[in-house]
């Protein structure tokens, strides 16, 4: 099973069917994991078992989204990758997902999959239409997730031609992360253009949590980006960074691939390249 399906299995398992019920600390105790929370120093998160318990100690927080999203987290490493002992930065899952760290990665969906289970998050979420940040930190109220944790679930669950992004306080993308559907040929801009709304976010403060309409050239270096129209909205994160919805318009789906933009690790069939 994939991490998500050990997670949503393990739901199932429990007899859970609302989102008020996914209690974690509760849902960690039932596989013999011990949640203790403790101001930690150096990582969020630290998992230690013997046998067949183990302990999660987790970094105290004023966010309790992040709390919740470090257990499922050593859950996730409980769960999957038992043997081994865990010191874990996971209050920032654009962490994990920038970085080639797969375990940490593995951990990341299983949390993501226990805390929003496909089952009650989709029908939700597919109620909301193309929603902005207004509506996505709305849903993660309901299931008590950070708002980044929220925003990479309607990612992964590829029912919109979305991608996520992060530019730090400069203006460079630091992570992305697309649904599955969304084309490889749109080839995301390292830089932020001046014209995007990210962009007036960094410079003047001035947020844009709805989707507004923009040039798809804005945000894609593609030659023919200029012909496409799509939709961006913009909230400030943590440290100064951007955080970054777009949503591709219904032509872009349907362009043909494109090879003279980024390193070119896909083909015309969405399928990478094979280097010699």
């Amino acid at each position: 099973m994939t991490p998500g399906q050990r997670a949503e299995a393990r739901i199932a398992g429990l007899g859970i069917t609302e989102p008020r019920d996914l209690d974690v600390d509760l849902i960690a105790m039932d596989a013999d994991m011990e949640v203790v929370y403790e101001n930690l120093q150096g990582c969020e998160a630290t998992l230690v078992g013997v046998g067949n318990r183990a302990i999660a100690t987790v970094r105290r927080s004023t966010v309790r989204g992040r709390e919740r999203f470090s257990v499922g987290h050593e859950l996730g490493h409980w769960d999957m990758h038992r043997g081994r002992a865990f010191r874990c930065r996971v209050d920032d899952p654009g962490q994990n997902w920038a970085s080639d760290a797969l375990l940490e990665k593995e951990a990341d969906t299983y949390a993501s999959h226990l805390l929003m289970p496909t089952s009650m998050f989709n029908p939700r979420m597919k109620a909301l239409g193309t929603p902005g940040f207004r509506e996505i930190e709305d849903l993660s109220e309901v299931f008590a997730t950070s708002v980044l944790a929220t925003c990479m679930r309607v990612a992964d669950i590829n029912t919109l031609p979305v991608t996520l992004a992060c530019y730090n306080a400069r203006g460079v993308l630091r992570w992305r992360k697309a649904a599955e559907d969304v084309p490889p040929r749109w080839w995301l801009r390292q830089q932020l253009d001046d014209d995007s709304f990210a962009y007036e976010l960094l410079h003047n403060g001035k947020s844009h949590p709805s989707p507004g309409k923009q040039p798809a050239e804005v945000w894609f270096e593609n030659m023919d980006a200029d012909q496409y129209e799509m939709s961006e909205c913009c909230v400030p994160s943590r440290a100064g960074e951007i955080m970054v919805l777009l949503y591709l318009g219904p032509k872009m789906l349907d362009a043909r691939y494109d090879p003279h933009v980024g390193n070119r690790k896909f083909n015309q069939h969405g399928l990478r390249v094979t280097r010699k």
